[in-house]
């Protein structure tokens, strides 16, 4: 391009152009991407956030799977059940909702 007002004004608008471009290509990029899970426990345990401050402690694991297996929890991969995130670890005792959200969130971070 000429080195004059013009030139420089087609240069400009040129950089514009590929600047969208560019933008547009990363929105279409992160629309694929899975969203992130938040850190707050409400935000990913749902309504079992609810039911574990309702529920009497110590209570085990298999006790725990056995009356909320069915309620689902949010994960990066989409959502499982409470039964799946518990399954194949060892029966645990629990002394309050909090222990067990943290077990839960544990899980689900591996």
């Amino acid at each position: 391009m000429a080195d004059n007002k013009q030139g420089r004004e087609d240069q400009a608008a040129d950089e514009e152009q590929r600047q969208q471009e560019r933008d547009m290509k990363e929105a279409r990029t992160r629309a694929e991407e899975p969203e992130p899970v938040g850190d707050d426990p409400e935000d990913q345990l749902g309504e079992l956030d609810d039911a574990l401050e309702t529920h009497g402690y110590p209570a085990t694991t298999d006790e725990l799977v056995e009356e909320y297996g069915e309620y689902e929890v949010e994960t990066q991969d989409g959502v499982k059940s409470l039964d799946d995130v518990f399954a194949g670890t060892d029966d645990r005792t629990y002394g309050s909702a909090d222990d067990v959200r943290s077990r839960i969130l544990g899980l689900l971070r591996r």
